[in-house]
């Protein structure tokens, strides 16, 4: 374990006036509050908060931020309390650690409703000290870097998570190498053949060709020394995931991708970057279409730079990035430039973004979006999308991803403004409101009184703001309306099977079909997105089923069986043809066929010989198939009789029922059924939890004994 000493010899690299008594007393406080907690690595607990804190050192924060690092897990984990720390560290220290704690009980989720949830919270504590975010990502790439100690399915959801959520934050906080190892890291866990394949090629290219980087890098220096430029040139290979996610955007394999190297050069001045830029263009062929100039138009987060690709060594493309010391420290280091220390005096860097500022761009439609889904895809896209400079008549720079249109364009400037949108003019002539915009034009809007959102401006539109936008217009306009319209479909749609449009009816098949809420499914069928019959099929798929003519019963009744073996269905898990199924040999009772995830195949996990792999054949089947079902209804008359008819009208055959609990207000029973195969199962289970008087249907197993 390191000592407090080497992380404050670290910190006076940068900040000699750093307070090490301060230090030195969190680190002890620190580790006498983790005390006897271990890793899944079986090293001490403050092992972690230790390599957070170094993390963050590396990157010249202050030292409330570093103390925060060593603190960070104290209020969740141990008996520490915040009024604790701010007694001995001071108030902005507790509301620093307290931040970091919120953040880590949000317990995110790979599902994108709930992901988009703690996303808004996540941005939001952020909104009041930005350190927080910073101490929170170092503190999962230390995780990331240490997850081979985690279970493989806990490694997978945070890899996941990674690659959702925190990954293409530091990128958006211009923390560019954090967010390259993130995803790579991530990448290590979720595609590790993709990522070992593009590891072999790099091998590959080595034997071929030697290592390129210190010959090209080399080059460059001659190219600058021989004009009398003094400048750092530093070279590098792309990571793995870089690499994988060109392929996948450009379909190309990785013989013919072109930029896997990667140099950077730094000047001192910002005249001697374009000075730099000439002298490479004259000694290797610029890649047209492959320039980009960050300097003149940054990105928000204050990177600046000059991107070019050129044709370097032996006809290979290499990207080049040129930029000053002050440019290179903030494309380093992004928003955590702001806090950032050199020579005991904080760095007043030029370039550096104001970290609130950016975050409220950010955060904008936070407040107002209360649709989830919608959320998470303004942000995601946001964060993903190269960009675009446009100009407003009066010279305005507005910034929007590649593949926008004047649509977007509109809605940058302001929703009122988008929403009002009649057509658009780019560089003085008239365009369509599908049109691409591209670097350098000039966009003028034409409103007019009146003007609504058209549903066609939804395949228009790239960004998340508008489309945003869009959507909330065309659903406070239309959506009373197709509500009323939809409860009328839903109800002669029902009708004419027989059957009633009560709200658990709508309710059951809207939490079928992956709908919020009920009113949503009316939404979407008074507005023809889907019809009434679909909604029937959902609920009552056996009233509406056209028999399958010619449809033959198969041959088999299961394949992957010997001449000399027959089988029958275990008791215990009741397979259905559409389920995957395997065959345990058994004496005297031939085999017994199970569903895979049958509980009792755990008592074979070491009789390997006795397994048989199997499988349904194709075709149509009779009901005959055992099921059996456990219904929670009301006790009321006519209720039982009710749900008999409901298993009969979706051609299932009752052969047994049982009562299992008997309540004043409740009754439990167990109804064995005969259906054709999974699908046709699930058809009954829906059709009865449809009914009003039904609390919960589900499908039982029974209980196993030994064979």
């Amino acid at each position: 374990m390191l000592g407090a000493q080497v992380l404050i010899d670290l910190m006076q690299t940068y900040n000699p006036s750093c307070d090490a008594a301060r230090i030195e007393a969190a680190y002890d406080y620190g580790k006498e509050m983790h005390e006897g907690q271990l890793r899944h690595s079986g090293e001490p607990y403050f092992t972690h908060p230790i390599a957070v804190a170094m993390i963050l050192a590396k990157q010249r924060l202050d030292d409330d931020t570093i103390i925060t690092a060593l603190l960070h897990d104290t209020i969740e984990d141990t008996k520490s309390t915040y009024h604790e720390v701010e007694k001995q560290f001071g108030t902005e220290v507790a509301q620093l650690v307290d931040g970091v704690t919120k953040l880590t009980n949000l317990e995110l989720s790979s599902k994108d409703n709930k992901q988009a949830e703690n996303f808004r919270k996540l941005l939001l504590a952020m909104s009041k000290d930005v350190r927080v975010i910073l101490v929170k990502l170092s503190d999962r790439l230390h995780n990331m870097r240490t997850i081979r100690h985690m279970f493989s399915e806990k490694q997978e959801r945070k890899a996941v998570e990674t690659m959702d959520i925190y990954a293409p934050l530091a990128g958006r906080m211009g923390m560019q190498w954090m967010r390259e190892e993130l995803e790579d890291l991530s990448f290590r866990v979720l595609n590790p053949e993709a990522r070992n394949s593009i590891m072999r090629r790099f091998l590959t290219l080595r034997k071929e060709t030697g290592d390129v980087t210190p010959q090209i890098t080399q080059d460059i220096r001659d190219v600058l020394a021989k004009a009398g430029i003094e400048a750092t040139v530093l070279g590098r290979e792309k990571k793995p995931y870089s690499i994988w996610r060109k392929m996948e955007e450009k379909k190309e394999g990785f013989s013919r991708l072109s930029d896997i190297f990667a140099f950077r050069i730094i000047t001192k001045t910002e005249s001697e970057v374009y000075a730099a830029l000439g002298l490479v263009h004259q000694r290797w062929y610029a890649v047209p279409g492959r320039f980009k100039d960050y300097i003149s138009q940054p990105k928000n987060n204050g990177y600046r730079s000059i991107h070019t690709t050129v044709s370097g060594r032996d006809g290979k493309r290499v990207e080049i990035q040129i930029r000053t010391q002050q440019m290179h420290d903030v494309a380093e280091a992004g928003v955590a430039a702001h806090w950032s220390y050199r020579d005991g005096e904080r760095v007043e860097n030029p370039f550096a973004v104001d970290p609130f500022k950016w975050l409220a761009e950010l955060t904008e439609h936070v407040a107002n979006n209360d649709m989830n889904e919608e959320f998470l895809e303004h942000v995601k896209l946001d964060m993903f999308a190269d960009q675009v400079f446009c100009f407003t008549p009066k010279g305005e720079v507005v910034q929007l991803p590649r593949g926008a249109t004047p649509i977007d364009f509109a809605y940058a400037i302001h929703t009122r403004i988008g929403s009002a949108c009649v057509g658009a003019k780019v560089d003085g002539r008239r365009v369509p409101l599908w049109t691409r915009l591209r670097n350098g034009q000039s966009v003028e809007v034409t409103t007019a009184d009146g003007q609504r959102p058209q549903s066609t401006w939804m395949d228009i539109a790239v960004t998340g703001r508008a489309k945003s936008a869009i959507r909330k217009a065309l659903r406070e306009e239309h959506r009373e309306g197709f509500v009323r319209l939809g409860r009328e479909l839903a109800r002669v749609a029902l009708e004419r099977v027989g059957k009633k449009a009560t709200d658990k009816a709508l309710a059951t098949a809207a939490a079928h079909m992956g709908i919020n809420t009920s009113e949503e499914l009316l939404a979407r069928i008074g507005s023809a997105e889907m019809t009434g019959r679909e909604l029937v099929e959902v609920l009552y798929p056996e009233l509406v089923r056209v028999d399958e003519i010619g449809a033959e019963e198969p041959t088999e009744r299961i394949v992957g069986l010997a001449a000399d073996q027959y089988a029958q269905p275990s008791e215990c898990c009741q397979p259905l043809p559409g389920e995957r199924i395997v065959g345990i040999a058994t004496r005297g009772k031939g085999v017994l066929v199970h569903r895979i995830d049958c509980e009792k195949l755990i008592d074979y996990e070491n009789e390997p010989e006795r397994w048989i792999d199997l499988h349904w054949p194709e075709g149509r089947r009779t009901a005959d198939q055992s099921a059996t079902i456990e219904v929670t209804m009301t006790n009321d008359a006519g209720v039982l009789g009710r749900i008999c008819t409901l298993v009969g009208e979706q051609n299932a055959n009752i052969s047994d029922l049982e009562f299992t609990d008997r309540k004043p207000d409740f009754y439990r029973m167990t109804i064995d059924i005969e259906v054709r195969d999974v699908e046709h199962l699930m058809h009954v289970l829906t059709a009865v939890e449809a009914d009003s008087d039904v609390a919960q249907v589900l499908r039982k197993n029974r209980k196993y004994q030994s064979d």
